[in-house]
């Protein structure tokens, strides 16, 4: 990976665990600093990793930090990233880019005119089970895509997280929350979208936290958590989005793709590996080899990725890819409430496919 990267964490949540554990068995990755508004949170994930706790504003102004990994909650997203740009430092987010599509263009012309690299999660669809996939539909095994189905059912998350609210606050919900691993997955399969629709509801208007301090106590519910919708790609593929947090379970695949020849089985989008399965007309369910993708890959190898792509290229988990999902659900919950197709505004290529590769 060539010369060590320095980098500075900003939000030590639950998911900050998963990165720090990446970056300390990635010999271009060091993490630097962290800081959190916990500042107790901030000092014990420092003293286990080796780093400093410093400031948000300290980190981000920092010359001992190269890149900004910004972990904050969504609607903190678009003030650390500004700052960050600001002080001239390259960015990788966690989704989305930003809280909404307007302050995620300007987040993106910050970089642009600060002349930073600017990278945003899901890094799952790097990893061999997406990746694999992917490559067997470029190859033809299944014919000219047809259609696709990307289901994400469960019972809600106030089932194991401690402090679930913002989940069931404007801005969270399932589509925003667990969306774009799937949406991202499938402009990796088919390509970007051109039109989405969409109806939407929830089941509860409150919901009880079961693990942590807060455990019994009751949350309001103020947006829909089941969501439902059809994206139209540019290649006139058309996928059917199901997304949920009012459902027990399901036995439905997260991912299938359709061809004229086959259908396929695309793993957990959330994860990295996984199987991928075919299933020719007139044949049967049959396992498909390993072909494309980050071996061993955890979160982290979006911001790896972004690290080693040379000067003038975008990176995989690019912000024009992240700005095309975020906009792709802001139109689908607009389609929600006005029953109509609604145009996407914003585009983006689909994103280099990653031969299978070695752990860095």
């Amino acid at each position: 990976m060539g010369e060590q990267v320095n980098v500075g964490i900003v939000g030590c949540g639950a998911i900050s665990g998963a990165y720090t554990a990446t970056i300390g068995r990635l010999p271009g990755l060091r993490l630097a600093a962290v800081a959190d508004l916990d500042a107790a949170r901030a000092e014990a994930v420092a003293v286990a990793n080796d780093a400093r706790a410093l400031p948000v504003a300290e980190l981000v102004a920092d010359p001992g930090v190269d890149v900004v990994l910004n972990l904050t909650v969504p609607a903190a997203h678009a003030g650390v990233a500004l700052a960050a740009i600001a002080a001239g430092k390259d960015v990788y987010g966690e989704k989305p880019l930003a809280a909404t599509k307007a302050e995620a263009l300007q987040v993106m012309r910050a970089a642009a005119a600060a002349g930073v690299r600017l990278g945003c999660a899901p890094d799952t669809v790097l990893g061999t089970g997406v990746q694999s996939a992917r490559r067997h539909v470029d190859d033809g095994l299944i014919g000219t895509p047809i259609a696709a189905t990307a289901v994400m059912v469960t019972p809600g998350h106030e089932r194991w997280h401690p402090n679930p609210d913002f989940y069931y606050a404007p801005g969270g919900g399932p589509l925003l929350d667990m969306g774009p691993y799937y949406i991202t997955a499938l402009i990796h399969l088919l390509g970007p979208v051109s039109r989405v629709s969409g109806a939407a509801g929830h089941a509860r208007p409150e919901r009880t936290i079961a693990s942590g301090p807060r455990a019994g106590a009751t949350i309001p519910v103020t947006v829909d958590t089941h969501v439902t919708g059809i994206l139209i790609h540019d290649s006139g593929a058309l996928s059917t989005l199901v997304m949920s947090f009012d459902a027990a379970a399901t036995r439905a695949a997260p991912i299938e793709v359709h061809g004229e020849k086959a259908s396929l089985i695309v793993p957990d989008p959330n994860t990295f590996d996984g199987d991928v399965l075919i299933h020719p007309i007139d044949g049967t369910w049959q396992p498909l080899p390993t072909r494309a993708g980050y071996q061993n890959a955890s979160r982290g190898y979006g911001l790896a990725d972004l690290t080693t792509t040379p000067p003038g290229e975008l990176p995989r988990a690019s912000a024009p890819l992240a700005l095309h999902v975020l906009d792709i659900m802001e139109s689908l919950l607009t389609s929600t409430t006005t029953a109509q197709a609604i145009p996407i505004t914003t585009t983006c290529a689909r994103p280099d496919p990653v031969p299978l590769t070695e752990p860095f």
